[in-house]
């Protein structure tokens, strides 16, 4: 007697399209997420806030002030977001951060980090940036979190000291201003 297996909705072809048209779509939702979550946050931050495009290894501070959003997101691709919403923004300005350590990480532990850091240069070309020494970044983070949010948007980047950190300056005040202010207080007039 030759029993029949019954057939199963998993052996159609219609099941494996939609399949992928729900990871697809599940894909896309990330995208619409970050970016969505960047322009909502963005009118809320300001002067002294912190926004980090971050690595996977990234630590989860535990610290009240501090957002860790899972973007499942290229990280230069989410630098580059994070940059174009906030140079779009008129109330702030950003002074970007980099680990004094990328300069060091070698093509032989960590595959592609050169190329990397020539795509990053481009991705920051014509912008002011500092260097730190990562752990006092992530102190840096950690004091600011005390009066200010930072928002840390942790991407699928797997290279080490590859994190990206954005401190919120005044957009429409610069620190030239602040300085003609503070002399014109003192000499009171």
């Amino acid at each position: 007697m030759t029993m029949k297996r019954k057939s199963s909705v998993f052996d159609s072809q219609p099941v494996t399209l939609f399949v992928l048209v729900l990871i697809a779509a599940l894909t896309c939702g990330c995208r619409t997420i970050s970016r969505g979550r960047i322009s909502r946050i963005l009118p809320k931050m300001g002067h002294r806030n912190w926004i980090v495009v971050a690595d996977s290894a990234y630590p989860a501070q535990n610290k009240d002030g501090i957002e860790t959003v899972v973007t499942k997101r290229g990280q230069l691709e989410m630098v580059r977001s994070v940059l174009e919403a906030v140079d779009k923004a008129p109330h702030v300005r950003p002074v970007v951060y980099l680990d004094s350590e990328l300069d060091n990480v070698s093509e032989v532990d960590a595959p592609g980090i050169r190329a990397y850091r020539n795509q990053l240069g481009l991705l920051l070309k014509n912008r002011t940036v500092k260097s730190m020494p990562h752990d006092r970044l992530i102190a840096t983070m950690d004091e600011a979190a005390e009066m200010f949010s930072v928002m840390v948007f942790k991407t699928n980047m797997t290279m080490p000291y590859t994190s990206v950190f954005i401190e919120l300056d005044c957009g429409y005040w610069n620190p030239d201003a602040e300085k003609r202010l503070r002399e014109k207080m003192r000499r009171g007039n």
